[in-house]
């Protein structure tokens, strides 16, 4: 173990080594930084090449401006070569303890753990030094799959942990890295763009393209082929093309069924529902399910499926004619989740209200369109918020560069506003 923890210096902070941190993403490391102190393992979870490890990094980096000393801080990425044969639980333990003797920290040890999800029986070890009070540990995980809490080890856990979701580069984000004003021009980039970070990395559509193909068969053949032992892996790979090309649009597993059969192939129900929820596990996709809005509860059936980046459908799947009006209700579906809100599709009588986002007491109704010109289009966006009979706040969001007047208490949002209003609510 003494050769691993030599092997990893190079990416810890022990030896001043000059550690690469990325763009600040602080509407992270401000959040997490609130519960830094306390025993709570930090989880963070997201899809692969969101940036969780330039975030830890970035955690790492802020303890030590703070005056923890470096010997205390040991970072573990287990997707490194250098720890291919770190396997599980006892192993790790034995690590730890390698480091201890090694560095012979003093006082409380911040340990952070890369894509954990790799280590047999992490909870075990997570579990065990969260509450040592004899060595005191803070820790902060990571890992690719939404399911990363929900084993039966995981219960070890309950109650101890807080769980932050990371995704891609958001629009405010975007334009700190491009060094753009926001505004409709850029917003219109971002749409027709990419938010993985290393994508602003590199350059020419080519590159991008390949990159983004790369991301995706990996997170297919890593953390849903080889995971859950598929066996029709060309069917996986369809059904993304499938749920990435009908975003934004209702549609049930049996409209799936039935544009499969189309093409004559044959699957089934539980094979597709199964292939959804992996795909969501591994955060490629997300779905929003119907609510009803006089009713206040959610409705069985069809539902609503979104891009976790816009990139799948720019640089993978563009020739299949799916409009910017469907990439701006994708990006508006991520800001409400980045902000912290469950979003779902309103319906009420025979309308259907884009988004109903809900966040603890508090919710809020939203409408997406492309442009307010035409006057059949301001009565269809607007006729199902007046529908809505409670005091609940109601707004439309559109990609209008000028501010129109409330209607009837509905307000307007242009879209490049949109991240900032909802730090506001």
């Amino acid at each position: 173990m003494v050769e691993i923890i030599n092997s990893i210096r190079k990416y810890n902070f022990w030896d001043n080594n000059p550690i690469d941190l990325g763009y600040s993403r602080t509407f992270y490391t401000d959040k997490i930084g609130q519960y830094v102190g306390n025993k709570l393992v930090k989880v963070l979870v997201g899809q692969r090449r969101a940036g969780k490890s330039y975030i830890l990094r970035q955690i790492a980096s802020k303890l030590l401006s703070a005056g923890v000393k470096s010997k205390n801080i040991l970072y573990i990425n287990k997707e490194y070569m250098e720890l291919s044969t770190l396997h599980n639980a006892i192993e790790l333990e034995q690590l730890y303890n390698t480091y201890r003797k090694v560095l012979n920290p003093a006082g409380k040890v911040y340990i952070f753990i890369d894509e954990i999800q790799h280590i047999e029986e992490w909870e075990r070890f997570v579990n065990s030094h969260s509450q040592d009070f004899a060595e005191p540990c803070e820790l902060f995980i990571s890992g690719s799959n939404s399911k990363l809490l929900s084993g039966e080890l995981a219960t070890l856990l309950s109650g101890r942990y807080i769980e932050f979701e990371v995704f891609p580069y958001s629009y405010t984000e975007f334009c700190g890295v491009t060094q753009q004003e926001k505004g409709s021009e850029s917003y219109k980039e971002f749409l027709q763009s990419g938010a993985l970070p290393e994508l602003f990395n590199l350059s020419g559509d080519e590159m991008k393209q390949n990159y983004v193909s790369s991301i995706k068969d990996t997170v297919m053949l890593r953390d849903i082929v080889s995971r859950y032992n598929i066996k029709d892996v060309k069917l996986l790979d369809d059904l993304f093309v499938y749920l990435v090309n009908t975003a934004s649009g209702l549609i049930s597993i049996t409209n799936i069924i039935n544009y499969f059969a189309s093409k004559k192939r044959k699957t089934n129900y539980e094979t597709l529902s199964s292939y959804i929820t992996y795909l969501e596990s591994s955060f490629l996709v997300h779905h929003a399910e119907r609510y009803n809005i006089k009713g206040k509860n959610t409705i069985s059936g069809n539902c609503k499926y979104y891009m976790n980046d816009l990139s799948y459908r720019n640089y993978l799947y563009s020739g299949y004619g799916y409009g910017i009006g469907y990439l701006l209700e994708n990006a508006v579906y991520l800001s409400l989740r980045r902000a912290g809100y469950l979003v779902y599709v309103g319906t009420i009588k025979d309308t259907e209200v884009d988004f109903v986002a809900i966040k603890g007491k508090s919710r809020i109704y939203l409408q997406v369109t492309l442009q307010l010109t035409e006057e059949k289009t301001i009565e269809r966006e607007y006729r199902p918020l007046k529908l809505i009979e409670d005091n609940f706040n109601k707004y439309v969001v559109s990609m209008d560069d000028y501010k129109i007047p409330a209607n009837e208490g509905i307000e307007h949002i242009s879209a490049w506003d949109l991240e900032d209003f909802l730090k506001k609510v």
